[in-house]
């Protein structure tokens, strides 16, 4: 974790073919569980790495330098605030070889503005966080889309570090894109530029989160900074002009099946890529997900795509059952994955739960005083 580490220093694998990079893929894993603490078997099989010696070395490294904690009997680390911080600082690896001596593609987590690593996945021949960089260079928007909770936001965030985010509801207004008065503290007003007029002004990109839900007549503010113009005015403040500047970038996402949501073909029309976005199961393996919650997610998530059900747990859901697992246990965490679920729904979620766990399951339910 420590961001001055070289190759030099940092622990080794295959025999020192690969500097560093090891020590990278532990301090990224723990940094992405900062409430667990773990085994150096449950890091090495989460890793899928072949030396549980080489990750206890790199564990230790880690400790000494602050990055983790040591519990012993048996040797359990658990990552520092310092570990964390450092994270978002820590130099990537040098890139894996194969024997042959070509460059293979691993995941390279990014740190998010929230402090949490997103680990990107393979996307038209690179990795996802790159195509959005790369078409945000060419200005090609892009369109996300797929079941809430599958990292579409976190994407977004992964790659502009430089991101403002409108959320869409079907309350949203043009004011919540362009601005609007807002009272001053000796009685006056003063305007308040929206998100939008901000992201074209200063060059950064725009995530319209939930863009279906918003009415298309709201929605078609965006037009006119999305084509060859890239020039919008303020109707509510003296008919504004505002002009975007190099690095304007505009996504939106779409979560089809939800409630209200509705993807018009003057909006589908104006975003030149569609990207589906879907929970990646190795992933969540990867993140710790128990084995047994990641099938019975992938059976619901096939059911779901077939139209036999209307919701599945996807990877947001996974890692919140994952937490509450180590927090009150796995009979307490499955009950709470099938309260989580629509009534509608709830039956199919329980009988796919149980068929991998082979326990009664009930919703989380208060009872009588003990």
């Amino acid at each position: 974790m420590d961001p001055t580490a070289s190759a030099a220093t940092a622990p080794t694998t295959g025999g020192g073919k690969r500097p560093g990079y090891l020590y990278h893929m532990v301090a990224a894993y723990l940094s992405a569980n900062p409430d667990q603490v773990l085994t150096v078997g449950e890091i090495t099989r989460a890793l899928s790495v072949p030396s549980t010696g080489a990750v206890f070395e790199a564990l230790k490294k880690m400790a000494k330098a602050g990055y983790a904690t040591h519990q012993e009997n048996p040797h359990r680390f658990q990552i520092t605030q310092a570990g964390i911080d450092a994270a978002g600082t820590m130099p990537p690896p040098a890139p894996r070889t194969s024997r042959q001596g070509r460059a293979t593609s691993r995941r390279q987590p990014v740190t998010r503005p929230n402090g949490e690593l997103y680990f990107p996945r393979k996307l038209a021949g690179a990795t996802d966080v790159d195509v959005l960089q790369r078409l945000r260079t060419k200005r090609i928007p892009v369109l996300l889309y797929g079941p809430p909770g599958t990292g579409k936001t976190a994407l977004v965030e992964a790659a502009f570090p430089d991101l403002l985010t409108v959320a869409g509801t079907g309350d949203t207004v043009v004011e919540d894109f362009l601005g609007n008065f807002i009272p001053l503290p000796d009685g006056g007003f003063e305007f308040a530029y929206g998100p939008l007029v901000q992201a074209m002004r200063e060059g950064r990109a725009l995530l319209v989160d939930d863009a279906t839900l918003i009415a298309p007549k709201v929605l078609a503010v965006l037009y006119p900074a999305m084509d060859g113009r890239r020039v919008i005015t303020i109707p509510g403040f003296r008919n504004e002009r505002v002009e975007a500047i190099d690095g304007f970038y505009l996504v939106a996402g779409h979560n089809p099946g939800v409630h209200g949501a509705i993807l018009t073909e003057a909006l589908a029309s104006r975003f030149d890529v569609h990207i589906e976005v879907t929970t990646d199961w190795d992933l969540a393996r990867h993140l710790g997900v128990p084995r047994p919650a990641v099938e019975a997610a992938i059976t619901l998530n096939t059911d779901l795509a077939a139209g036999r059900i209307g919701w599945a747990p996807q990877l947001r859901e996974l890692l919140g059952f994952t937490r509450v697992s180590k927090t009150l246990g796995s009979a307490a965490a499955v009950s709470n994955l099938v309260g989580r679920a629509p009534i509608e729904d709830r039956d199919q979620v329980l009988t796919a739960l149980a068929a991998q766990f082979g326990t009664e399951i009930t919703p989380l339910t208060l009872g009588k005083q003990r």
